[in-house]
């Protein structure tokens, strides 16, 4: 029998092994940002065309490489980081592997020029799909410049599963912030397609993360520190106000890498509990720095999962580092719900002395006098006073001339007494007595009995001919609120009420692209928007069925809901964002509704095109007919 295993030729071995580490041109951004950083760069420019599709480009000003390293570099386990197999659990570089230059190159045209600060001349290399091309000696500045033009180029099948621009171009823009975020110290400068998108200069954690995500961040932030024997916590998390309902701002960094960890975000959202809303996420940017021979950074390919030994001891101390923060900076409430912060004792005040209080007495005050201004008095000649005896007021030393004042009666002086009489048997009603009148009799007023009831405030139940129909009052709105933005998106003008007071909404880079983008069909819907700044929006008008406080509410679960992109067609842009927004205004379960209120909810779902489910292909009403019900009594 002949033998059917064989060894597979170099470059489709690298090709496989691509497939690990490229998977779409964030990939490519993500490892030689890590190389330019672990090359001692404090300088680095990412260049990218068509989202990286076309051409992703890094230049940095490193160390550089030799003629020799050069060349090795593109072998497939070719590396500078390790030596042997101990080094994994003491790795203070972003890259160990070796592997990420020569998947690269084996699925993209590649072109690389470096050169060391103390050689004259550099090394210009292209490759192809892992075959080399060219070799030249050239004249370059310090450092190393990586140029990866026309991903997937050999492999058709994989590009064509790359999404739209604006999808693969969030995920560059996401592995660019990652790596900022954990390098405040370098300056890094970010262009797409000819436009500048950042300019980070080195600067601390607090600058570099307002530069990337906005101006009004600043003042979200509550800094953290902690140091232990264990771990050293630094950075920030946000104020629970300023909450957001998606996960996009969360950075954990460990040993200035970006890493993925469900089980330290619990202990994040232990610390908040309490103070968030329900669905409610809160922002943070953790810098944690732990022993390296503690974690295993070995176990993912994307290296954005860590392995820590005493993962318990670092759970507890982040949640108490955190919550004290929380408490320190007065943003989580006191017991004391009514304690007036102005009476608070400042620290400096226990290193003071007393002072003996001034008091002012007023010799002449008598509190048995009454107070009026056109008082007298006159000293008597007597403390003694006659007739202490008889009810006089022996007390006092003065005694006061007492004017005669005409009594209440003197008010009537000249009014008839019958016209008294008169006025009091009118029959006028005064505002003080209770009117208790109404226009129509009690008994010629038939009570209409009641057609609807809400249960648990979540369903409503109808009594219909044939039994009774259940309706689930969240599902219902929906479907109505669904068919009304469509509707006005596609067919009717959109009518819009003006505010008074225009709204300012901040959001970060990426998110102002995607606003960008759908305001058309934003506008479509009610919604009118000033000149956009760089890093907030001004609306001065809002559709009518929405209030001022849910206008930043519906906006963010828009963002989430587009975080993978916004459609191609314009259907189906329309149909995401009619659902998006009918899945933020819908009466909520758990939410009290008048009998009118639910008599409009099913009349409304009745009057829908397709009543019977909602947006989300859920059902939203049940029937039971009477003879179901009396099944149920059976014996």
């Amino acid at each position: 029998m002949s033998s059917i295993i064989q060894l597979l030729p170099d470059h489709v071995a690298n090709q496989i092994a691509a497939g690990e580490v490229v998977q779409r041109p964030a990939s490519v951004v993500k490892e030689l940002l890590e190389n330019a950083v672990d090359a001692s760069a404090t300088d680095i420019k990412l260049i990218i065309k068509d989202a990286g599709k076309s051409l992703v480009q890094v230049i940095d000003n490193g160390k550089g490489m030799s003629v020799t390293d050069a060349r090795l570099c593109f072998e497939r386990h070719a590396t500078s980081k390790i030596r042997q197999a101990e080094d994994l659990f003491s790795l203070c570089t972003k890259g160990f592997r070796g592997e990420a230059l020569a998947s690269i190159a084996a699925i993209a045209h590649m072109e690389m020029k470096t050169k060391q600060d103390q050689d004259e001349l550099g090394t210009h290399i292209v490759i192809e799909g892992s075959k080399f091309i060219s070799q030249e000696v050239a004249v370059l500045p310090k450092g190393t410049s990586f140029a990866v033009k026309n991903l997937f180029f050999n492999i058709p099948a994989r590009r064509n599963f790359l999404k739209s621009d604006i999808v693969e171009f969030r995920h560059v823009m996401d592995e660019f912030q990652r790596v900022a975020l954990a390098h405040p110290n370098i300056h890094f400068t970010f262009y797409h397609n000819g436009s500048e998108m950042y300019n980070l200069p080195a600067a601390g954690y607090r600058q570099r993360i307002v530069g990337i995500m906005s101006g009004k961040t600043n003042e979200k932030l509550v800094p953290v520190s902690e140091d232990t024997e264990i771990i050293n916590v630094q950075g920030f998390v946000c104020k629970p106000e300023f909450a957001k309902k998606n996960r996009g701002e969360q950075f954990f960094f460990v040993n200035d890498r970006f890493i993925k960890s469900g089980y330290l975000h619990h202990a994040v959202m232990a610390a908040y509990d309490g103070l968030l809303k329900d669905g409610s996420q809160p922002s943070y940017f953790l810098y944690l720095q732990v022993p390296p021979n503690t974690i295993d950074i070995n176990i993912h390919p994307t290296k954005t999962e860590i392995k820590f030994d005493d993962e318990q001891a670092l759970y507890a101390i982040l949640r108490a580092s955190i919550k004290h923060s929380l408490g320190q900076f007065n943003v989580a409430p006191v017991l004391d719900f009514d304690r007036d912060a102005n009476l608070d004792t400042p620290y400096y005040y226990k290193d003071l002395e007393a002072e003996t209080p001034t008091i002012q007495v007023d010799g002449n005050f008598n509190p048995f006098t009454d107070d009026k201004t056109n008082q007298h008095y006159s000293k008597s000649n007597s403390n003694s006073g006659s007739g202490s005896g008889s009810g006089s007021n022996s007390y006092s030393g003065y005694s006061k001339r007492v004017e005669p004042t005409a009594s209440w009666e003197s008010l009537y002086v000249g009014l008839d007494t019958e016209s008294i009489e008169s006025i009091e048997s009118s029959p006028f009603t005064f505002e003080n007595e209770e009117v208790t009148s109404s226009l129509f009799n009690d008994d010629d007023v038939e009570q209409a009995p009641q057609k609807t009831y809400q249960i648990h405030k979540k369903y409503i139940v109808s009594p219909i001919k044939s039994g009774m129909v259940i309706v689930d009052q969240q599902r219902a709105h929906q479907r109505i609120l669904y068919e009304q933005f469509l509707l006005n998106m596609t067919v009717n003008q959109a009518s819009s009420q003006q505010l008074l007071f225009p709204l300012n909404l901040f959001y970060s880079s990426d998110e102002m692209t995607l606003i960008e983008e759908l305001k058309p069909s934003l506008e479509t819907t009610g919604f009118v928007f000033e000149q956009a700044q760089t890093d907030h929006i001004v609306i001065s008008g809002i559709p009518v069925n929405i209030t001022e406080s849910e206008v930043s509410m519906v906006i963010e679960q828009l963002l989430s809901d587009l975080q993978d992109g916004i459609p191609a067609s314009s259907y189906s842009q329309n149909d995401t964002i009619a659902k998006s927004m009918a899945k933020s205004l819908a009466v909520k379960t758990g939410s009290y509704l008048t009998e009118k209120e639910q008599d409009n909810l099913v009349n409304g779902l009745f009057a829908c095109k397709d009543p019977n489910i909602s947006p989300f292909q859920k059902p939203t009403f049940i029937t039971m007919r009477v003879e179901d019900i009396d099944k149920k009594f059976a014996l």
